[in-house]
């Protein structure tokens, strides 16, 4: 498989609005609902824990699966880390920008990349997921518990492997990404108006 074909199967995997999905079943745009996201906070928030939780789990397969059985199948990968790693950013840019919705805004990237860094690092993965449960029971922000596990994945990356590790740098990237994407919702922390896990409000 040419990598170029391979890039273009991980992003449509990433593509797939389950959330979307989930919502036109039960009657509800989402996009249009809570905070308008096409992610899983929202279905929690809209639609209940147990599609919430559904559609998380099938949001980090969807970044998982390229990862784990694209690669082997790419013509001429001589690094199969380097060609895992584009396959991750590739599913992660389709969840944030679905073909299967004309390119609109999807979601915000958090549950598929932390299916995609289950594959390519599961222990530090582990790690961060338990650091997001916590910060979440503890303050009730999904979002802040986003952004500290996106921050604390490079630093448990860069621990282990170096500066100089490909897993390293994209995790910096994504953590960035991740970041921005939740700009709004840090000003909303930052002003005491963030929602709190179980209650309606913007996310």
């Amino acid at each position: 498989m040419h990598l170029g074909l391979a890039l273009a199967a991980a992003f449509t995997s990433g593509s797939i609005p389950f959330a979307h999905l989930a919502g036109t079943a039960k009657g509800v745009d989402l996009r249009k609902q809570g905070s308008g996201n096409l992610g899983a906070t929202n279905v929690f928030r809209v639609l209940g824990w147990k599609i919430g939780l559904s559609v998380f789990l099938a949001d980090a397969l969807k970044g998982a699966l390229p990862v784990l059985f694209l690669p082997p199948h790419v013509e001429g990968a001589h690094d199969p880390v380097i060609v895992a790693i584009l396959m991750g950013v590739a599913a992660i840019a389709g969840h944030v920008r679905p073909v299967f919705l004309k390119f609109g805004k999807g979601g915000k990237g958090v549950a598929t990349a932390a299916g995609v860094f289950c594959a390519l690092a599961p222990i530090p993965m582990l790690a961060t997921f338990a650091v997001f449960i916590a910060v979440v029971l503890a303050t009730g922000y999904v979002s802040l518990g986003s952004l500290m596990s996106a921050a604390l994945l490079p630093v448990l990356l860069v621990a282990t492997l170096g500066l100089a590790s490909p897993l390293f740098i994209v995790s910096a990237v994504i953590a960035a990404f991740v970041f921005w994407t939740h700009r709004a919702n840090i000003g909303r922390l930052r002003r005491g108006e963030e929602h709190r896990f179980g209650k309606r409000g913007k996310a």
